[in-house]
């Protein structure tokens, strides 16, 4: 069998069949492949789903939207679909040739294994550059930048980003271009200041540690006009797009009841819960409420502390 290229492999996880719906968010796939490659890098081919069912549920419930119900088994089977990945079991091969709609309990029962399909194989194998290109890719396609270490050290994966970048120089995926100057409105209308903590920190004119953050994210196609930005310092970027924080519809700072830490977590977060946010002096400004309805949906984890 000739061993497919990294342009035309890339091509294929670029087209994932992920699930959508009025903007909802699927990641389920991408998380799959990650973990798979993070296995992979470590020299283990083969998923199978009993093991690894629980460490899969893991990054669904850091990195996927908060679900009361989690579904490892739709994208361990559903990612045959997508011409990478392959499940092979001990009992009842024509089931699962045929079906996407398998149980937990019936891939348990089977012993169903994953594993990349065999071309995708072969490329991993022979291309150092293979791994780190389609991680990257799933990586901007799916996730903030603000979180990709985190998900990277949940899969155990170390990547060369010079050689992830000239990998994916040659494929051609429609992606939607960044507005270079959404950074800018957006510190200027919040005044240069974190509108959590109030960090206004320079050197010179350098602005340091003070980030424009998305409420919908560009990956979710979110636009980048200021309605849809805060200014937020490095730290409460990140834990806004892990979840940690959200908006009320009167623009207050909602904090997770599933965060929590010690004295440094109250400094840091939950003196904000309950508090308003210290938005723009221009109305036109203020976050957009389908932009906080959807970071509500999609991204915030679990249900609001107390006010």
């Amino acid at each position: 069998m000739s061993t497919s290229s990294l342009p035309e492999v890339l091509q294929r996880f670029a087209h994932l069949n992920t699930w959508q719906r009025q903007g909802e968010r699927a990641p389920h796939k991408p998380l799959l492949v990650l973990l798979a490659l993070g296995l992979f890098a470590r020299g283990v081919k083969d998923v199978p789903f009993r093991e690894f069912e629980g460490k899969l549920c893991e990054l669904l419930r850091e990195f996927a939207p908060a679900r009361r119900t989690l579904y490892p088994e739709m994208p361990f089977v559903r990612l045959r679909n997508d011409d990478v990945w392959e499940v092979t079991v001990d009992t009842a091969p024509e089931v699962i040739a045929r079906r996407n709609d398998l149980t937990k309990t019936q891939l348990r029962g089977m012993n169903a294994t994953g594993h990349f399909s065999d071309d995708v194989q072969q490329l991993l194998q022979h291309d150092p550059k293979a791994i780190n290109a389609i991680a990257r890719l799933l990586l901007a396609a799916h996730f903030p930048e603000s979180i990709h270490n985190d998900i990277l050290d949940a899969v155990g994966l170390a990547l060369d980003d010079e050689a992830a970048l000239t990998a994916c120089d040659g494929i051609n995926v429609a992606r939607r271009r960044r507005d270079p100057e959404f950074r800018s409105d957006v510190l200027t209308a919040y005044q240069y200041r974190c509108a959590l903590c109030d960090l206004d920190l320079r050197i010179g004119n350098m602005t340091i540690g003070l980030e424009a953050a998305h409420i919908m994210w560009h990956q979710a196609n979110g636009p980048d006009v200021v309605e849809n930005g805060i200014a937020l310092c490095c730290l409460h970027h990140k834990l806004f797009d892990i979840g940690a924080f959200t908006l009320s519809d009167d623009l207050r700072v909602l904090v997770s009841e599933k965060a929590h830490g010690s004295q440094r977590f109250d400094e840091v977060l939950l003196r904000h819960h309950g508090r308003p946010l210290n938005a723009p002096v221009r109305r036109e400004h203020h976050p957009e409420q389908r932009f906080i309805d959807w970071h509500r949906e999609q991204v915030f984890k679990g249900g609001a502390r107390p006010l």
